[in-house]
Formats: C-alpha cells, structure tokens, sequence
C-alpha cells in the first residue's frame, strides 16, 4: 500500500478517537458542567490500543482495506460514551471501564488472529473441523451443569464468576464451514429440477443441507430461547447458498421454511409464541408485565426514541436509564433517545460502510473460497444489525441479539473484533497486487530517482 494511504488510515484512525473523546466530553459537561476527570484516561487507552492494532495491520497485512479499523474505532468508541453516559445515571449493570478492558482484549485477539493467520485459505483445510467446532458452541449451554439460564434464555456457559455466550464464536466458526461446504458443492447444488412458474426449484434430493440447517436453527430457538441465533444461523447459511449458486429459488425456499417452522413452534412452545405476542401486541396490559420477554422494555425503548425526536435531547440530557438493559440489547434506543434520527441514521450508516469494504472485498477476491467467506461474515454484520434494530422498533419480533462493537459484553465484542480481523486478512490478500506488478513498481521508482 502506497505511503500516502497508511498516512490517511491514521489520519482517519486519530480523528475517529477525536470524536470519541469530545462526545465523551460532552457527556461530562450536560451532567456535571465539567470535562470527566477520567477523559485523558479513556482517551488514551482507546487510542492505545487502536495505534497497535494500527501498527500490526501495518506490519502483516500493509494492503488491507484502509477503511475498516477507523469504522470499527469509531463504532465501538461511541459504543464506550453510551455506556459511561448510563453508568453516571447510575444505571446497575453499566461499566465503561469493563467494556474498555474487553476492548483491548478485542484488539489482541485481532493481533493474534492477524499474525498466526498469514493465509486465510488455510481455513478450507478445516471445513469440517469449523463445522463441528461450531455445532458444539452452539450447543454447548445445553450441557448439565456448563449451561446457564440468564433472563429466560439458555445460551451462556459458565465458568465460576465468568460467563460466556459461545453462539457469538459459533457464527464465525460455522460461517468458515458453510463457506468450505459451499465451496466443494456449489455445482451440484446448482443443478435446477423442475420449474415452478417463474423458479427453477433445486432437485429434491439436493434439499438436505438445508433442511439439517434448518433443524439445527429450529432446535436452538426451541431448546435454547434463543431467536436471535437461529434467525442469523440460517439466514447466512441461505444468503451465502445463494452468493454460491445464484439461484433465488433457495431464498425463497428458505423464507418458508423458516417461517413455517417458527410459526409451528410458536403454536407448540410457550415462549415462542410469547416473542410474537409481544411483537403483535406490544401496548397490551397482558404481555406488558411478564417476567422474560414481556413488552415494557420495548415499550421503554419507543418511548425513549420518541423523546429523542430527530436531533435528540443531546448527550447526558436524556433518560435512557429508564429503559431496561439500556447498555446491552437496547444501546441502539438510548442511543437513539440522545442523538436522535440523526445520529442513528449516521451510525446506521458507519455499518453499512462497515459490510460495503467487506462486500467490496468479496468482489475483488481471485478465489470461491474467499469470496463466499468474506461475503458470509459482512452479512453477518449486516443482518445482526438489521435484527437488533428491527426488534427494537417493533418491525420484527425481538430477538435478544446485541448492537455489533456498541453493546457492553465480552463475547461479542471479541467475536466481532476475530471476525473484523478475518475481513482485514481476506482485504490485504484481495487487494494485493501480483509479485510482478509490485517489482516493475520497484523499478519504475528507481529509475525515477
């Protein structure tokens, strides 16, 4: 990569913790009419930390997109505001400094992921390794005595005081797996059988892979409560079925199914129908009050984005507190509360600039392979915001899942930090130019000295 744009990466990098620092200001100046003690603290960890990610991906991956760690900075530093601006409202629960520490666990992990994966091809060779690493995360808070109950949903794992979400790794895993699977029978899954109307429908003997997804994602909004990976689980494996085959019909199937069987299970199990209820009902006295699942934090966080109207109140002069879990599921409506339509717009905009260099990426790779992986993790992105932020508008039903680098949580944001590293890994070799362009460059500059 040219000089000229790792100067502008840190240029973008330093003015992306600028902003941090001054909305991080601004929240201690609406409180208390004073700039937060902690403020130089804060500020220089958080541009710490992203100078040495800055640096490792300078040193071992020099042609990555030079977009995507500024956008992540960025997101995952407003992400620390909101929650400080919550732990001064003394909201129980809300801890900046916590949510620093994993944010430089995050970094780490992109350091090592980026220095011990110097060939992301090397990740084909373990397919089927990914595939059953994935399926055992996933499950695994079904295990007696490992798995954990938590607000209704069974999907931590505990280790003493510590408590992880495996699902958040499992994405990433099986997403490797669905790429290589993908990979090695895209021609035989994109043999057409009979013709519907308008659709080439696949052949019937082709529908396994997805109707074992299928099951698998059924199986963890039943046992587990847990929607939220479900919808994402089979959603990415149909989207990227698709980016393989460039058959609608396999959307198409995977929509009916998937509603077919969600509303099955909503008619079988209690607290699936109970997601729907609320979803349907949400004002209503008799889902308003329940324990898990019940519609006053939806309710809440309406509220909250109402007030806000389309500038905000401003930070540190709203009352996000009021709506519970203001820090994790709901961050996107206190946020929204506070900045307003506009801020949310903007910040909905830093994730679709987010999965458009991954995208981006994924039409500049050389190989299927890459193309798929890189493909299936922005969609990852892109979907898990699209659920965060249709539950907490009411457009679908809630699901649990968390606003990607924003929410306070360790499995997550380390999930995704692993996962941004993959992206910048797949950017540097799909943006590389080939050995001999790069020595007739070499010599063109010599000669020009």
């Amino acid at each position: 990569m040219p000089a000229k744009r790792r100067v502008a990466q840190l240029v973008m990098l330093a003015f992306a913790v600028l902003i941090v620092m001054g909305a991080y200001a601004n929240v201690g100046l609406a409180i208390d009419e004073q700039v937060p003690s902690g403020m130089l603290t804060y500020g220089l960890g958080l541009g710490g930390f992203m100078l040495a990610a800055y640096l490792v991906l300078a040193k071992f991956a020099p042609w990555a997109d030079p977009l995507l760690l500024p956008l992540v900075t960025l997101v995952n530093g407003l992400g620390l505001v909101m929650i400080f601006r919550l732990e001064r409202a003394e909201m129980p629960g809300a801890s900046a400094t916590t949510q620093l520490l994993y944010t430089g666990i995050g970094v780490v992990l992109f350091a090592v992921t980026l220095l011990a994966l110097r060939d992301h091809r090397t990740l084909q060779r373990l397919t089927y390794t990914s595939g059953f690493v994935g399926l055992f995360l996933l499950v695994s808070p079904l295990i007696p005595g490992l798995g954990k109950t938590i607000n209704g949903a069974k999907i931590w794992i505990g280790f003493g005081p510590f408590t992880i979400q495996p699902a958040e790794f499992a994405k990433i895993a099986l997403v490797v797996f669905f790429a290589g699977y993908l990979v090695a029978k895209r021609d035989v899954l994109a043999l057409a059988g009979r013709r519907l109307l308008f659709i080439d429908l696949p052949r019937a003997r082709d529908l396994g892979p997805v109707l074992i997804t299928w099951g698998i994602s059924l199986g963890v909004l039943v046992l587990q409560r847990d929607l939220g990976s479900s919808l994402l689980l089979f959603g990415a494996f149909i989207v990227m079925l698709y980016i393989a085959t460039q058959r609608t019909s396999w959307v198409l199937i995977g929509i009916l199914l998937f509603v077919g069987g969600a509303f099955i299970a909503g008619q079988i199990f209690d607290h699936v129908g109970d997601r729907f209820d609320v979803w349907l009902n949400p004002g209503s006295t008799e889902f308003y009050d329940r324990e898990f699942g019940g519609s006053y934090q939806l309710m809440q966080g309406l509220f909250g984005m109402a007030n806000g109207g389309i500038l905000g109140t401003g930070l540190g002069q709203g009352h996000p507190e009021l709506i519970p879990l203001a820090f994790s599921d709901f961050i996107f409506a206190a946020t929204g509360e506070e900045l307003g339509l506009t801020g949310l717009m903007a910040l909905l905009m830093l994730y679709a600039l987010i999965v458009q260099r991954g995208l981006r990426t994924s039409l500049a790779a050389r190989e299927p392979f890459t193309k798929l992986l890189a493909g299936g993790l922005s969609f990852i992105i892109a979907w898990q915001v699209f659920i965060i932020v249709g539950g907490v508008t009411n457009l679908i039903p809630l699901t649990g899942l968390v606003t990607p680098f924003m929410s306070q949580g360790g499995s997550a944001l380390l999930a995704n930090w692993i996962l941004i590293a993959l992206l910048v890994r797949m950017s540097d070799a799909a943006r590389r130019p080939p050995p001999q362009a790069i020595q007739n460059e070499g010599l063109t500059q010599v000669f020009q000295r």
